[in-house]
């Protein structure tokens, strides 16, 4: 079987293709290697892909169309994985015009490698924040996402939207996944446990939005593989009877939502106080307003993702933040 996974010199992707990778599949694997963050850390992870003699890379941005679907032409493949994407709720101030580029042409020439080069299952990532200005608690997928407060979560919820109609349009099975807070080691530079402890170790203050009181949903990278693995392979989506269209779950295509979280809430305070006893360093803290486009609480309702597959979380922050700490503090010796 051959898999296309993108963005697998990113965080998420990286372990995605390091696990099938790991189980002998072959994965060929797409990034732009664009410098959004430190690019020698992308350099770092694709480097350990690519001593799996099944692992191809390809470096190729998603939104030349032409080098995508040659991609899929020549590969053919089965399922693909689609976790290529501008990040970052924050960035959108800087520079909106890379999440259309990024997230709405790249996203739609996957769609349109899906539709010429016909595959048994599109999985990609959406994210949490489509949630936006909602306030009913946990998140769920069949409660309305219709308020993003940032181009980010808005380029994100028009994936969802864009895969719906494709998979309508042309009978391509989707899914889609969305993300919930997820760290871990060989995280992101611009996510808060990296920032953190970077400047933690490093004797800085760090920023602590909304005076800290702030709810993440935070969830363990190897909790969300297992998870993003066993949807791509075990629950091809079909259509379902049903009166109604849940904006989860549609009767007129192949297609699916699911949050993919902790579905244990955690207040940002807690997490500090859990870097700082893991370091042995109190941080110096500098309280901050909320900043436009965040949000205050996430919650991810998973009852859909663990009654369909089992989806069962089970790492706690001090383990992951602890497993996170390991790892920064080999990789850059300190």
């Amino acid at each position: 079987m051959q898999l296309i996974v993108t963005g697998t010199a990113g965080f998420i992707g990286f372990f995605i293709a390091k696990r099938l990778l790991e189980a002998g599949r072959s994965v060929i694997g797409i990034d732009n290697f664009n410098n959004y963050y430190d690019v020698s850390l992308k350099e770092a992870r694709s480097r350990q892909l690519r001593d799996y003699k099944q692992f191809t890379e390809l470096r190729i941005d998603l939104k030349n169309k032409d080098e995508v679907l040659t991609a899929f032409s020549k590969y053919q493949p089965e399922i693909v994985i689609n976790l290529a994407a501008q990040a970052g709720v924050r960035y959108g101030f800087k520079d909106p015009y890379t999440y259309i580029d990024s997230n709405i042409y790249g996203f739609l020439n996957i769609l349109e490698g899906c539709r010429h080069y016909p595959v048994k299952h599109l999985v990609y990532a959406s994210t949490s924040s489509v949630y936006g200005a909602n306030v009913k608690m946990p998140f769920s997928e069949h409660d309305p996402a219709d308020h993003p407060l940032s181009i980010y979560s808005a380029s994100k919820r028009a994936n969802e939207l864009m895969a719906h109609s494709y998979s309508h349009l042309f009978d391509i099975p989707c899914t889609g996944l969305r993300f919930f807070n997820v760290y871990g080691p060989w995280g992101r530079p611009d996510l808060a446990l990296f920032s953190f402890t970077k400047n933690i170790l490093e004797g800085k203050s760090i920023e602590v939005f909304n005076h800290g009181n702030m709810v993440r949903d935070f969830t363990y990278i190897d909790d969300i593989v297992t998870g993003v693995l066993k949807v791509a392979f075990e629950q091809y989506p079909t259509k379902i009877a049903q009166i109604s269209v849940d904006p989860a779950t549609s009767h007129v295509a192949s297609y699916r939502l699911y949050n993919i979280g902790n579905n244990k809430p955690e207040n940002l305070m807690r997490y500090i106080e859990c870097i700082e006893s893991e370091l042995g360093i109190n941080a110096k803290k500098i309280m901050l307003s909320i900043q436009p486009g965040e949000v205050q609480k996430t919650w991810a309702d998973v009852t859909d993702l663990s009654t369909d597959t089992g989806y069962a979380p089970n790492t706690s922050i001090e383990r992951g933040i602890k497993e996170f700490i390991k790892w920064y503090r080999q990789y850059y010796k300190v």
